[in-house]
């Protein structure tokens, strides 16, 4: 039981699932004395990030933990002081499991959500258990999580998405690749029909081949661009699921002896610091990660009302 609540060794999917139902079943608490945990909720805040790495979180995860404070002893493994699951589905139930056993005053999850359904229910079901046990959650740039209690403070992907392509068209473009992030993220999903949604407003017929999914990381930006230069050379524009991919695609674009934006112009999303220094400069949508953390952190700690129905959409420009 141990290591699949620490999260230290490698365990069997099918072993990992048998212990979380058990400590589910037997509402097994991990460390202290068992009655005063079940009485109230600790000081524990936990913080679940996808990688710490990753700019992206990592500014959210830092704006979090600046409005928690000296109060909470957050967990973790990270630097930045919070839980990285890694993408991993499994991870990510284990560590609010662990949460959940000892009794945590607030868990904010950040990053979009894992589309897979037998997943979302699940983390839905937990979400669920942490608020009956008192735990206040809050879901920081992550859909909705309905009839769970989670407060949800959104980014509107889709409407990105579709300003971002409706820039480009108004450039003039109309043979945009498109480099979507996993296929299994939220995110990928709203930013990707944003994209699609500027397309047929603007009569533009979508060649199933200017679509190519990868990581939100540079090296995946550089594979994809190569492959879309690949299926169709004719392009005249690239728009990237994050910055990261981004700086991949122009990477890939400058190699291939393609020139910005003369050539290919190029478009991002997130506004992450390190595009500043992008030659040329790189269209993006800016996201407020950093406002958006703070206040997820100021909503967990009670220090700030939650937003109207629990959900507010914390728009970029």
């Amino acid at each position: 039981m141990s290591r699949v609540l620490n999260g230290n060794y490698p365990v069997a999917a099918t072993t990992r699932e048998r212990v979380l139902r058990a400590v589910d079943e037997l509402d097994y608490v991990l460390n202290g004395p068992a009655s005063a945990l079940a009485a109230a909720t600790s000081d524990l805040v936990g913080i679940l990030v996808n990688d710490i790495a990753d700019p992206f979180f990592g500014i959210m995860a830092s704006a979090i933990q600046s409005e928690i404070g000296g109060r909470a002893a957050v967990r973790g493994r990270t630097a930045g002081g919070g839980v990285q699951h890694g993408g991993s589905p499994e991870r990510e139930l284990t560590y609010l499991t662990l949460l959940q056993r000892q009794r945590a005053a607030a868990v904010v999850l950040t990053g979009g959500a894992m589309e897979n359904a037998p997943h979302a229910a699940a983390v839905a079901a937990k979400l669920r258990k942490l608020g009956e046990a008192g735990t206040r959650v809050v879901l920081c740039g992550r859909p909705p999580a309905p009839d769970t209690g989670a407060f949800a403070l959104t980014f509107d992907n889709r409407g990105g998405g579709r300003e971002l392509t409706e820039h480009l068209i108004g450039l003039g473009h109309r043979r945009l690749g498109y480099i979507a992030g996993p296929e299994e993220r939220t995110t990928t999903r709203h930013r990707l029909e944003g994209h699609r949604e500027a397309l047929a407003t603007h009569g533009i017929a979508e060649d199933p081949r200017w679509t190519v999914h990868g990581r939100y990381d540079r090296r995946s930006g550089y594979e994809a661009t190569l492959e879309l230069l690949r299926r169709d050379p004719s392009l005249t524009a690239v728009v990237a699921a994050n910055d990261s991919v981004a700086m991949g695609a122009c990477a890939a674009l400058r190699e291939s002896g393609r020139r910005i934006p003369d050539d290919v112009s190029v478009a991002g999303f997130d506004d992450l610091p390190f595009s500043v220094d992008a030659v040329p400069s790189l269209t993006t949508v800016r996201l407020p990660l950093s406002e958006a953390g703070a206040r997820a952190g100021r909503i967990a700690m009670g220090r700030e009302e939650p937003p109207p129905g629990g959900i507010a959409t914390v728009r970029g420009s």
